[in-house]
């Protein structure tokens, strides 16, 4: 576990996402939770060393298996987007692991069987303030990785966790995402109000500026070879070509292009053929 402010820690050993909790003197505000039932029950038992207030909570930046698997082990209140929470009421009670692979962490884990969906509990649409401690702390929607994709914003600290927006050295999950959105949030990233920041990745932990923008270069190059793509009938022939090209952009050890190739190859695909998938082109400000 690493304090990467007073009273905000990060940890990046469990297999999936990047952890995050902030002691308050309510309680401790927990960021995501490891895929893997018994990774979770570990952190939960790391985090009953860290002090402050009695009440928990988990905060699901948004609804990928990767971050919401291991909730029901974290065992408190779940937060989260609205439109994450709807994703949930889509989903069947029960997660089986099985069927299509999508390139998610929580697909290489073994064992992991039948899980129970932990909804969120608490939900809001563009921003909720959490005041659990002298400063507040904001949970903001930034749509672009999904709908529901949300950061935790600690404007006091200088601190926000941007969960799926930026990535360290892997590709992004696009099944569910809006490329022009997400060129927004990664914009925001880059302005003068987020100058100064200390950001944390999902998938990755703490990022820099130079980091950011090859995300948001990586992103605009999608979407331009999209809008060309789907001008026409889906192309799998034309995807499969795409794939090959975009995994030049990551430095993966050997042991993770098959997987990566696959995440890429599923995104676009089902990015392409979902009929309200947001096209055109992008202002000159994005």
């Amino acid at each position: 576990m690493q304090e990467i402010a007073s009273n905000v820690y990060i940890e990046d050993q469990f297999h999936g996402v990047t952890l995050g909790v902030i002691v308050t003197p309510r309680g401790l505000i927990q960021i995501d939770a490891p895929p893997s039932p018994e990774d979770a029950r570990s952190w939960r038992a790391a985090l009953m060393n860290l002090g402050g207030g009695l009440e928990r909570v988990l905060v699901n930046l948004d609804a990928h298996p990767d971050r919401t698997l291991g909730a029901r082990a974290m065992d408190c209140i779940v937060i989260a987007h609205e439109k994450t929470a709807g994703t949930f009421r889509a989903r069947p009670n029960t997660f089986k692991a099985q069927g299509e692979e999508t390139g998610a962490d929580w697909e290489s884990i073994p064992g992991l069987g039948s899980v129970r969906w932990v909804p969120p509990e608490i939900s809001f649409l563009t921003q909720m303030t959490m005041h659990w401690g002298s400063a507040p702390i904001l949970l903001e929607l930034h749509s672009g990785p999904s709908n529901g994709s949300i950061w935790v914003h600690m404007p006091e600290e200088k601190i926000v966790f941007i969960g799926d927006t930026v990535l360290k050295n892997q590709p992004p999950f696009f099944a569910g995402a809006n490329l022009p959105d997400w060129i927004v949030s990664l914009n925001l990233l880059l302005s003068p109000a987020f100058k100064g920041y200390t950001l944390i990745s999902g998938r990755g932990g703490v990022v820099t500026t130079n980091i950011v923008k090859t995300q948001l270069d990586f992103i605009k190059n999608v979407h331009d070879k999209l809008e060309k793509i789907t001008t026409k009938k889906p192309n799998p022939a034309a995807t499969e070509k795409l794939v090959a090209s975009l995994l030049t952009w990551f430095k993966a050890p050997a042991a993770r292009q098959k997987q990566f190739a696959q995440r890429l190859r599923y995104g676009l695909l089902h990015y392409n053929s979902r009929p309200s998938h947001v096209s055109g082109q992008l202002n000159e400000s994005q």
